[in-house]
């Protein structure tokens, strides 16, 4: 792999803790800004709202822009994101930087995949984006535990100053290693993605994308306060059983991608009705420490495993029913992933600031999922009739 592929991977990853960092450090930040859980769940929310509408219109916008020039200028305003964060006086600054940050987000990894692929010859593509990817992977695994551990030790804006450091590094890396005239692909124009969004059989997709998804962030975005207030864990234990749920995001990840390989919708139905079930197991196993890691390690592996099954369902249906624009629609349910996010943190704060209170947050996000798993199953009756009505060869 070359050189150049590193810098994206280390901008990924400076992203990726960024975006995860904050679901440990909500208790922190409540307390040091005088305001409830809720209101700082809505930083999670506003985060994922920032890339799911900023990615593609931004992108559409800077379609003319040199790759390398756009990069460059995607970690400037990254790093900007983050040391506004660090040092805002308030909380309304707070969530404006992290809109800042948002834009980044979206618009990098709307171009860096399409960079990577470009870097290595065309039966490395699917390894080289891998590659790209793998900085968040290690993110989930590394960087918000250690940045939780950090904000805990020394304040949470100390985390947002070392990933500030992170997106400078990552700003080198790209100056120094990818190298200048990259070709662009075609811009993506707003109108084709509009095209897109009118697909109902796509729509479908992008729901079961949301809820599915979303579903686990009505309670992963409350994880801190559930281990310490429900569980009983202390403060100190919460980043290392980040890891441990680090650690499962991963292999899930990598194991729900092989297994979707042949038929996501088969796929997708048992890891959705595994992690509807589990969700709820939470609910009752999250009082009792003893029951409740292996339960969150159950929960990790199944949340993440549904990422890859996604992404390939609804590059398969686009082009039955979108052939011009599949890449359109691929950067369309990442939206959809981060919508998911937004709606998922928004229904936690719900739940917690309700009677229900924190222990209610794994079923409810339960019911989210079950309801991508009915989606999902009509989506695989729809596609069964289209192969039914399908002309036979003679």
């Amino acid at each position: 792999m070359p050189l150049a592929l590193f810098a994206l991977t280390i901008a990924a990853y400076a992203i990726g803790t960024t975006e995860f960092v904050i679901v440990g450090l909500l208790p922190t930040v409540a307390q040091d800004l005088g305001i409830s859980l809720p209101l700082a769940g809505l930083i999670v929310s506003v985060y994922a709202l920032g890339v799911t509408f900023g990615a593609p219109v931004l992108t559409a916008l800077t379609g003319r822009a040199g790759r390398k020039a756009l990069l460059l200028g995607l970690m400037a305003l990254f790093v900007a994101g983050n040391l506004a964060a660090a040092l805002a006086p308030g909380y309304g600054t707070l969530l404006a930087a992290r809109v800042l940050s948002a834009f980044a987000h979206g618009v990098f990894f709307s171009v860096g995949a399409t960079i990577a692929a470009g870097l290595v010859a065309p039966d490395r593509r699917a390894s080289a984006i891998a590659m790209m990817f793998m900085g968040l992977t290690v993110a989930i695994v590394t960087g918000v535990p250690l940045g939780t551990w950090i904000g805990q030790s020394f304040g949470w804006r100390a985390t947002f100053l070392a990933v500030a450091g992170l997106g400078v590094v990552a700003f080198i890396a790209i100056a120094a290693l990818l190298p200048a005239g990259l070709p662009k692909a075609p811009p993506t124009r707003l109108l084709e993605q509009a095209r897109v969004l009118g697909s109902g059989r796509l729509l479908l997709v992008f729901a079961m994308t949301a809820l599915g998804y979303g579903g686990t962030f009505v309670t992963f975005t409350y994880l801190a306060p559930v281990l310490q207030q429900v569980g009983g864990f202390s403060e100190g234990s919460v980043s290392l059983i980040l890891v441990l749920y680090g650690l499962a995001i991963a292999a899930g990840n990598l194991v729900g991608g092989r297994v979707a390989d042949r038929d996501p919708v088969r796929a997708l139905t048992v890891l959705f009705a595994l992690q509807a079930l589990v969700l709820a197991l939470f609910s009752l196993t999250a009082p009792l420490p003893w029951l409740a890691l292996p339960t969150l390690a159950a929960l990790g592996f199944l949340s993440f495993a549904n990422v890859p099954g996604l992404q390939l369902y609804v590059v398969q249906l686009a082009r039955l029913h979108r052939p011009e624009a599949v890449d359109v629609a691929s950067a369309l349910n990442i939206a959809a992933f981060n919508l998911g996010i937004a709606a998922g943190a928004w229904v936690g704060g719900v739940v917690v600031e309700s009677p229900l209170g924190l222990g209610a947050t794994p079923w409810v996000g339960a019911l989210l999922v079950a309801a991508a798993l009915g989606l999902t199953l009509w989506s695989g009756a729809l596609d069964r009739r289209a192969r039914g009505a399908a002309p036979q060869p003679a």
